[in-house]
């Protein structure tokens, strides 16, 4: 893969761009569904993962939970406790990186550019997303910020990157 040799930061957003997005949902989905199988005793656990796993598929994640909850009946107040998963889930299973990018982190290493996570959303949730993924060789070098944050306190994402690489903000790449 190529990339602009001037550039001194490369920043990745997280979802979909560095990792599949839906290795995480459909691990949240497996847990929401075991939880209200043993709370409820129905539906039963594969059918509300079908179920779940289908509609993202064809219609994505809005409105995932109220979609299950009419089709299989069980109560709404298990809202909190699909959202709450989703921002604390613990996980069966590692997030993998896709295979570009991996080589792509150990092109732009080999180059000794910096390499950051720029992501949007629930900082708790994108931050437990970030625990899972398996980062291999370059866990302890990839520093993650959190945009939603950064723009709640009125700083300017591109500038903030800027100031912490110690660069202009014309030498950060951003790969979404």
């Amino acid at each position: 893969m190529m990339f602009p040799e001037e550039k001194k930061v490369y920043v990745f957003e997280l979802d979909d761009v560095v990792f599949p997005k839906k290795d995480y949902l459909l691990q949240v989905y497996y847990l929401f569904a075991n939880f209200i199988e043993f709370t409820e005793t129905v539906p039963l656990q594969a059918d509300l993962i079908r179920f779940m796993k289908s509609h993202l598929e064809s219609q994505g994640e809005h409105l995932i939970f109220e979609h299950a909850q009419e089709t299989f009946g069980f109560d709404k107040k298990y809202k909190e406790n699909f959202e709450r998963l989703h921002v604390n889930a613990l996980l069966p299973l590692r997030l993998h990186l896709f295979d570009h990018i991996a080589n792509l982190f150990s092109q732009l290493k080999a180059e000794h550019k910096n390499i950051c996570i720029l992501t949007k959303g629930n900082p708790l949730e994108q931050l437990n997303k970030v625990k899972f993924i398996d980062w291999g060789q370059y866990g302890d070098e990839i520093k993650i910020y959190f945009k939603d944050e950064l723009v709640f306190r009125s700083i300017e994402p591109l500038d903030f990157l800027a100031n912490e690489f110690a660069v202009e903000t014309t030498a950060i790449q951003f790969v979404d």
